[in-house]
């Protein structure tokens, strides 16, 4: 039970982070030691999977999918997405710029840790780190375009948002207010799920044909060129940092729900940490550096237990 828990939190973590645009649920997942796991398992769902399944052979379909893992990091992470979205919108209209700070501090902390699964450092290596830094930072320039509600653009939302999950430093939250349906699925939809399904609906079946897509890929890439694909994925981190940064001043923002403005761009400054304000700050990132240790210290020990 203590085991499932743990699973259980991990996901509920990975869910709160899609939440928050600039954080990814995979860099949880990494932190967290799931990370492979988890793409072994959507990856398990596959022609052998289906042969199972439709054969009755239940037993053997839920150990080659590993289907209570997958159960009990998604429980987790549904649980959070539909419980955190307001409690998130909250702290964020209370204090955009601590709420930042603490996110931050858990970025910078899963960097060591995600960089020391880099097996050995060579030049694919090194230019893999930059691609990703390149790459996730790059985001942080990109203007959103208009909302759209059409169905096909509703499944490129649900894959493009997806992807959050399965590659780390990349935040399905922010994609999709660079695609314009931030308002529309994570804040309208989510909240009131049973009156919004034709717009969810088509989210879930882009989140489903991406999930399966990219799982494949990446294990394939993992298996191929293991330390290239992890220093990629550690650059998309290190990249997501500058999306992240506690100090900064909004520049434009869209009209939320209940007529509310949200902010979706930003000039950077450097602060003055003379300021009260700003030491609250400092004191919060290193909260989440604390607790990313935390996390890596019990996932260590959970971790030498056998698995579900």
């Amino acid at each position: 039970m203590k085991h499932y828990l743990i699973l259980l939190l991990k996901g509920f973590g990975m869910g709160a982070a899609n939440v928050i645009p600039g954080v990814s649920g995979g860099t949880i997942a990494l932190v967290t030691g799931i990370y492979e796991q988890l793409i072994n398992s959507l990856k398990s769902f596959n022609l052998k999977a289906i042969k199972l399944l439709f054969s009755g052979n239940f037993k053997n379909f839920i150990e080659h999918t590993q289907l209570k893992f997958l159960v009990l990091v998604f429980s987790g992470t549904a649980l959070s997405i539909v419980t955190l979205a307001k409690v998130l919108e909250f702290f964020f209209s209370k204090n955009e710029q601590l709420v930042w700070s603490f996110f931050f501090g858990l970025i910078i902390a899963s960097i060591y840790y995600i960089g020391k699964l880099v097996k050995s450092w060579n030049l694919y290596s090194v230019i893999s780190i930059f691609l990703g830094v390149f790459f996730a930072a790059s985001l942080a320039f990109l203007k959103p375009v208009s909302q759209d509600d059409s169905f096909y653009y509703l499944v490129i939302c649900g894959i493009v948002s997806v992807a959050s999950m399965i590659l780390p430093g990349l935040s399905g939250s922010y994609v999709l207010i660079l695609m314009g349906n931030y308002q529309l699925i994570m804040l309208q939809s989510v909240s009131d799920p049973f009156s919004n399904l034709n717009i969810l609906l088509p989210v879930i079946l882009g989140a489903i044909v991406g999930f399966l897509g990219l799982s494949h890929g990446i294990s394939f890439v993992l298996k191929k060129f293991y330390n290239a694909t992890i220093s990629l994925l550690t650059g998309f981190v290190i990249g997501s940092l500058l999306i992240i940064w506690p100090w900064k001043i909004p520049l434009e923002t869209i009209v939320g729900r209940g007529g509310e403005l949200k902010v979706v761009s930003y000039s950077w400054i450097f602060p003055d940490f003379f300021l009260s304000e700003n030491i609250f700050c400092l004191i919060l990132i290193f909260l989440g550096i604390f607790i990313v240790w935390l996390i890596e210290y019990l996932g260590s020990k959970i971790n030498s237990n056998p698995a579900i």
